[in-house]
């Protein structure tokens, strides 16, 4: 069964096989709706590879949501709805329809040209006939801070923006002022909706400073991760539980895992 080389006509052909009679009891068990999780998970475990640098875990990933994608066509064919087939024709016609540039008579000599042709094409195709409705079509499911920065986008795409970001640095400020100045009422509704507020200002920030806040966020994760190892291994070193340090020796080890860290960056 084994061979040095498959195709993708192969791995139709396995998942047909998986979901067929006598085929893997989990497989043919599942649903487009038992399955949404691994598509979320595999999303995020191919960024994980790419960030990685491994190029082989980066390939292996990309196999795996590739596989969820025929695993969901494989469903849909079982159920007369439609096939691999019909997902290739759409993406590729999807591909033909927003690259007027290539594929017919428009001029699009830069990226930005590139992408407001994409976002009136994508409009006119989702009969999306006001910009509140591009707003909405931005997925519900993606992460709070990717939805935030695509909104404002949009918005962006209208003239509804500021104009310099000092104006945005204002804006963080008075959101984070309007959320000290509630969070003692011990309103919990309130509280949210400032707290809301200014994680949408600062995200705001982010996208006129050019930077991702999700990658932001997760990079500064990472740096909390170890800079936290560093206060374990350090107490462990010193013959110390964590339980026992007070807060201020720990943050004593935190200061110094700042300094050490960066200097192995």
């Amino acid at each position: 069964m084994y061979k040095e080389k498959y195709t993708f006509d192969d791995l139709l052909e396995i998942m047909a096989r998986l979901r067929g009679e006598n085929g893997c009891p989990w497989d043919r068990e599942q649903t487009h709706e038992s399955l949404r999780i691994y598509m979320i998970e595999e999303t995020y475990e191919v960024l994980e590879a790419l960030d990685s640098g491994d190029k082989g875990r980066f390939c292996n990933e990309l196999g795996d949501l590739l596989l969820q994608i025929v695993f969901h066509a494989q469903i849909a064919k079982e159920n007369g709805d439609f096939d691999i087939g019909d997902v290739t024709t759409e993406v590729c016609k999807k591909l033909i329809s927003r690259h007027p540039h290539i594929f017919g008579n428009v001029k699009a000599d830069t990226a930005e040209k590139v992408v407001e042709n994409w976002e009136a094409i994508k409009k006119k195709e989702k009969k999306l006939k006001s910009q509140t409705g591009v707003l909405n079509d931005v997925p519900r499911n993606l992460p709070a801070l990717m939805r935030s920065y695509k909104v404002q986008q949009k918005a962006a795409q209208v003239g509804f923006d500021w104009d310099d970001i000092e104006d945005v640095f204002r804006k963080v400020d008075e959101e984070i002022q309007e959320l000290r100045d509630v969070y003692k009422s011990k309103n919990v509704e309130r509280i949210t909706d400032e707290l809301g507020d200014a994680f949408f200002a600062l995200v705001n920030l982010s996208r006129f400073l050019n930077v991702q806040p999700e990658l932001a966020l997760n990079g500064t994760i990472g740096k909390f991760i170890k800079r936290f190892e560093y206060i374990e291994k350090q107490s462990e070193k010193a013959g110390r539980k964590l339980e026992d340090m007070s807060l201020s020796e720990m943050d004593e080890l935190w200061n110094e895992a700042k300094v050490q860290l960066s200097d192995e960056q």
